[in-house]
């Protein structure tokens, strides 16, 4: 299911269509008690898209700011000296501008901007002035690249994609019926009225020029929803080639496979070719193909590449592509985890990537060769991967940091320099606790990797309630995430309690195998890997037993719903956010049927299957008589991963049973609670729940 990522396609938070009527910007906090609260992290900047001068000497980013008043966010720019001095802000306008690059030989900064009530290309000057637009297209603009050369533009906008019944019968124009004849007619958060297409122009350094849709008169999308970005789209280094990722595939096709593809598109002839299917080549490549980029020489094409169709979560693989004889090479075979996203060296010998392993995501380097070398430590993410010349530039945050920007030199020992410091004001005045790893024996006899976070204060003297955090995905980590959405260290403080993290069956970072666990075993080793992880925490003299409590989202929320009803009183208190409740609804009910397809094992009229049939059996509903502990049951009606119907029946059957309940509805929220004022509310309302069970 994969639903914990945490950017969108440009690394930016997703922008308003609204007319601005004031400025949003950096919020100075007086934080009198060092209480972290919901209200103290929606205060915060968050920093998304940088890019660094063809000079080396400047680097220019994005930070969104938050009103919780307004409920709406801003997107400015920044830029700084490459060493991190001189940060100036450059827009001061009420719209967001978002996407920054650098173009004319660094002589301009191009950017998007909603100043003209659509999202076009801009350009500015470096110290902000002389801003003009660029593009006046028809619709939004979603995300840009230029070519080298300077002279076209690729951009991402959207396309029709399914029939409205006003444009069938004209004198039902106010109708607002929508109709579908095939799969995929909803996806992630709403109905498919559009698609992304990538789009290319021809640009005479004043304006943007006529644009031609590569797919044309298709359904097919690029960059893939939901989360995907600029980043499956790349110029090749003479400006004539767009590598672009695309699954040529619609309605039910396209619900049952993950199998795309990366395609060589011609500018001056307008031909193609799929390298990922080649002929007579024997590994065609049946998964997820995507992010292709080219080598600073051109004469390599490297991107990320799944085994297996249909499954989502297969390794994810770093493949390279001599484009003179097409041989094809996977540099991570020998690699037992995934590559989450590279970049090229200068030298054209190394290419940079990042890999969470033992939850923590850190920078590697691998040669042509397949050499692969750890590049950084510590209990840290990095993530967003680019090169400054010969150096890094990279985010870093952990389980009680946000993300600021960061300078690796890994020509000097792996010399790390810190360039931002956007929350550093906050967080001085906040107490915060510590995180700690510890491991743990399972019911089979292996090792479990846990992250515990202690609350600030910590006395090893006293008594502290406990909640396990059941991860979503359901094959993602605990790694050392900063997240908006669930900020562990702030429910930590809110309730005073000591959460753990377990890295169970299904979570990368501890080999395929492990990973691989969890398919079609959803109520198995799993769900025995969260008792052993807490039952390990409740023998430590500083943790009360009695007072347990057991949150989760999306997949966590099945095992939430799961554990409720086999606990044996181990818990005293339940919170599940987009779980899976009935397995066999939610089969029919998602978008993405390749997931259940491939985690469930099938459907469950497939009698004969037996991995269907035991999933379906082990499906949190059949087992709702032996719920006994009150349960908070959150969900949101644009949630197309998880219908809220499931969340509904949850809530409907604990209340039929006499049990203690509460329902928690989003109706402008999807698998996520985006918005300032709801997450507020989400908060709120989750803190609250626990702490009426787990606080003396």
């Amino acid at each position: 299911m994969s639903t914990e990522k945490t950017t969108i396609a440009n690394n930016d938070v997703k922008e308003s269509n609204t007319v601005p009527t004031s400025i949003i910007g950096k919020q100075q906090m007086v934080i009198q008690d060092g209480k972290y609260t919901p209200e103290i992290l929606w205060s915060m900047g968050r920093i998304g898209s940088y890019a660094a001068s063809p000079d080396l000497k400047r680097i220019v980013y994005t930070i969104a700011y938050f009103s919780v008043k307004e409920n709406k966010e801003h997107i400015v720019l920044h830029c700084m000296d490459s060493d991190g001095s001189n940060d100036v802000l450059l827009t001061d306008t009420a719209f967001n501008e978002a996407s920054p690059q650098w173009i004319k030989n660094g002589t301009k900064i191009s950017y998007l901007s909603d100043a003209s009530g659509l999202n076009q290309i801009w350009e500015m000057n470096p110290d902000g002035t002389e801003r003009k637009q660029l593009s006046f297209f028809e619709k939004d603009i979603d995300s840009f690249k230029f070519a080298p050369d300077g002279q076209h533009i690729l951009f991402i906008s959207q396309a029709d994609y399914i029939y409205k019944p006003r444009n069938l019968y004209k004198d039902l124009d106010k109708t607002t019926g929508l109709m579908a004849n095939d799969l995929m007619y909803k996806h992630w958060d709403k109905w498919l009225k559009t698609v992304p297409h990538p789009f290319y122009a021809a640009f005479d350094g004043d304006k943007m020029m006529e644009a031609t849709d590569i797919l044309k008169d298709t359904r097919f999308e690029s960059p893939l929803l939901p989360f995907g970005g600029i980043e499956q789209l790349n110029w090749s280094n003479d400006s004539k080639i767009i590598a672009y990722t695309c699954k040529k595939k619609a309605g039910k096709e396209y619900a049952l496979s993950t199998d795309s593809d990366i395609y060589l598109y011609n500018i001056e002839n307008q031909e193609e070719v799929n390298i990922c299917k080649l002929p007579n080549d024997p590994d065609q490549n049946m998964g997820y193909d995507m992010n292709p980029a080219y080598s600073p020489c051109g004469k390599y094409l490297a991107w990320l590449s799944m085994e297996h169709e249909g499954y989502e979560s297969d390794k994810n693989r770093l493949y390279l592509m001599d484009l003179d004889s097409k041989e094809k090479t996977y540099l991570t075979k020998d690699f037992d985890t995934d590559v989450n996203e590279f970049c090229w060296d200068t030298s054209n010998a190394i290419i940079y990537f990042t890999a969470v392993w033992q939850g923590r995501t850190m920078v590697y380097k691998i040669t042509l060769t397949g050499e692969i070398t750890q590049i950084t430590e510590g209990d840290y993410d990095f993530e967003g991967l680019t090169m400054m010349g010969n150096k890094l530039l990279i985010k870093r945050h952990s389980l009680v940091e946000s993300d600021d920007l960061f300078c690796i030199d890994p020509n000097n020992n792996n010399g790390i320099t810190q360039l931002t410091h956007e929350n550093q004001e906050i967080f001085n005045q906040l107490n915060l606790g510590k995180t700690k790893e510890r491991w743990t024996k399972t019911i089979d006899g292996k090792e479990l990797m846990s992250w515990v976070i202690y609350p600030s204060g910590f006395d090893p003297n006293k008594k502290y309630p406990a909640v396990i955090m059941c991860m979503g995905g359901p094959q993602v980590g605990c790694s050392q995430l900063w997240l908006y959405r669930w900020n562990y260290a702030l429910l930590v403080e809110q309730g005073d309690y000591i959460m753990i993290l377990p890295n169970r069956r299904g979570c990368p970072g501890f080999g395929q195998e492990w990973k691989a666990e969890i398919s079609k075993d959803y109520g198995g080793l799993c769900m025995h890997d969260y008792f052993a992880a807490i039952d390990d925490l409740a023998t430590e003299s500083y943790v009360d037993k009695d007072r347990l409590g057991c949150i989760g989202a999306s997949f966590g929320g099945y095992s939430t719903y799961w554990m409720a009803g086999h606990h044996e009183k181990r818990f005293k208190v339940f919170a599940a956010h987009d779980g899976i409740f009935n397995q066999e609804a939610m089969y029919l009910e998602t978008d993405e049927m390749w997931f259940v397809n491939w985690d469930l094992g099938g459907a469950y009229w497939d009698k004969n299957n037996e991995a269907a049939q035991r999933s379906y059996a082990n499906s949190p509903h059949h087992f709702v008589d032996k719920w006994d502990t009150p349960i908070l049951c959150i969900h949101n009606d644009m949630d197309y991963r998880i219908l809220v119907s499931q969340g509904q029946a949850a809530f409907d059957a604990a209340r039929l049973r006499g049990i203690e309940a509460e329902h928690l509805c989003f109706t402008d929220e999807c698998h996520w609670v985006n918005k300032p004022q709801n997450s507020i509310l989400w908060y709120r309302v989750l803190i609250d729940w626990l702490n009426k069970y787990l606080t003396i």
